[in-house]
């Protein structure tokens, strides 16, 4: 059952991009639209989408994905948008499509199972420091609403935000430790690095809602873009259907929606995991909705609130369910959802300042996430690596993004130290 909801996701997401309905790359939705308008030739769309996504698909995805064991969802919706995009939108194409994305789907997760096995057979088995790639992420994630507010509305209101949010999540380690919450008999432990997060959001929501539009500079998104909001809620039952298997597979921890959930359910924290996609989901409707109504083109996790689904349902079945209707949910709510971004242009700004903000956070607690796994791979030799690979690749105008640098300087590290342990070059201490 696990293997049949990653085939089926893998071949429903490739008939979305193959069809210019729904594509995961927020950067590729413009593009898409332009091929559809026709300003833009199949062939010239394709080779796009290739060079957008497939650097992500090999320095971000698989990275994180090998580390945990668990599929981060980039992994196979990026290599769906560029499958989907190579072939041709007719009627052998589209079923073209469908049958490699569930062979890749299928390749992922039996790969998967073989690259953990095959790591039981190397002189140096990397694969559980590789886990280390992730650990900054997840306690540094807390730091982004204050970069965002920083980004968008001064250096001032961020340091508030960050110094405000550092003290609530003091306060909440403070209360964990005296045990100061109690229902009866039982202590409740709160999640420090969630309470600075929703404090960070209720901060950063709070300043952008106060932003005002200047003077004949609101646009009204629902009447202006109101055939694209059309043609979204004309294919929702396909995003019903792709919403629901990733609702029921991120219920079967079979894979997660971001590199923090993700960590935190390698961890064993479940409930932490969906506090912190909770959390990524709120801060990305802006960016989502707006993409979406100005394009005509949807992402096949909609506002990503399917994986929150996932991780809080109790069972796979009610989380297909109720997936299902979140994304049905979302379709309908688009328009209103515009006339509310048009009402508040500052929340709908903060879509593209939180994305900035969690890249460029996710740029820096990778690379120390890679310095560490690096170093406890190869004592020493790591950090000298990492250290080179980073400003090597600054150096010449930065070929590989530097959010990808950390995760694959690690396995460049891991399997280096194979070969020179292999060749005796090299004794790693145990």
């Amino acid at each position: 059952m696990e293997t049949l909801f990653v085939v089926l996701i893998g071949a429903v997401a490739a008939v979305l991009s193959n069809r210019n309905i729904a594509v995961f790359n927020d950067g590729l939705r413009p593009i898409v639209s332009e091929h559809i308008e026709g300003r833009l030739k199949r062939r010239e769309l394709g080779l796009t989408a290739f060079a957008m996504s497939f650097g992500l698909v090999i320095g971000f995805g698989i990275p994180f994905t090998l580390s945990a064991s668990i599929i981060l969802i980039h992994s196979i919706l990026l290599g769906t948008d560029i499958i989907g995009m190579l072939t041709p939108k007719n009627k052998w194409g589209t079923p073209v499509a469908a049958l490699i994305g569930a062979l890749y789907g299928w390749g992922l997760i039996a790969g998967l199972e073989g690259f953990v096995k095959l790591f039981d057979h190397l002189p140096v088995n990397f694969l559980t420091p590789l886990g280390e790639v992730g650990t900054p992420v997840v306690v540094t994630f807390m730091a982004f609403p204050a970069l965002a507010v920083a980004m968008q509305f001064g250096i001032k209101k961020g340091v508030l935000t960050f110094i405000v949010s550092a003290l609530v999540r003091q306060l909440a380690v403070w209360m964990n430790t005296s045990e100061f919450l109690k229902i009866g008999d039982n202590v409740v432990t709160l999640n420090q690095e969630g309470m600075a997060l929703i404090i960070g959001m209720i901060f950063l929501f709070t300043y952008a809602m106060k932003e005002k539009a200047a003077d004949g500079a609101s646009i009204d998104l629902a009447s202006v873009f109101s055939d694209k909001v059309k043609s979204i809620k004309k294919n929702v039952a396909f995003f019903m259907i792709i919403g629901g298997l990733i609702a029921g597979a991120t219920n079967l921890l079979l894979m997660a929606g971001d590199p923090i959930s993700l960590n935190l359910l390698a961890e064993g924290k479940q409930t932490d995991a969906g506090i912190a996609a909770a959390a990524r989901a709120i801060g990305f409707i802006p960016l989502v909705a707006s993409t979406a109504i100005a394009t005509g083109v949807y992402s096949p996790v909609g506002f990503t609130l399917v994986f929150v689904v996932g991780l809080f349902s109790p069972n796979v079945w009610l989380a297909v369910i109720i997936g299902a209707i979140i994304i049905f949910g979302e379709v309908m709510l688009l328009s209103y959802i515009a006339r509310f971004l048009d009402k508040y242009p500052g929340v709908r700004n903060s879509g593209e300042s939180i994305r900035n903000a969690m890249t460029k956070l996710l740029e820096v607690a990778l690379l120390i996430g890679g310095a560490n796994a690096s170093n406890m791979i190869a004592p020493g030799f790591g950090f000298f690596f990492i250290a080179g690979f980073y400003l090597l690749n600054e150096v010449a105008g930065r070929p590989i993004v530097r959010m990808a640098v950390g995760p694959l300087g690690a396995i460049a590290v891991g399997i280096i130290a194979n070969i020179l342990v292999a060749l005796g070059i090299m004794v790693i201490p145990q």
